[in-house]
């Protein structure tokens, strides 16, 4: 619910701030407003699994990286004895 009245006041704000325009300049902005909706939906759209399939080069197998990336490991734990 704060959310909510917090976005309601932010709206309050640019309105007041913005009434005094003309009404061509009001009329860029919805346009511009409207153009950055549009292009932003495409960008999380853009962005999917199947983008990024294949960003990843290596010379080596999978199996390789794994057995690296195990032997890697270092720990450094230790156990109290009760």
């Amino acid at each position: 619910m704060k959310t909510a009245n917090l976005n309601t006041t932010l709206i309050d704000s640019y309105y007041k701030l913005l009434k005094s325009l003309s009404p061509n300049n009001k009329l860029e902005l919805i346009a511009r407003l409207s153009k950055s909706m549009k292009t932003s939906k495409k960008r999380e759209n853009e962005i999917s699994l199947e983008s990024l399939y294949g960003s990843w080069e290596s010379d080596q197998t999978a199996d390789e990286f794994i057995a690296e990336l195990k032997a890697a490991r270092n720990f450094t734990r230790k156990r109290e004895e009760l």
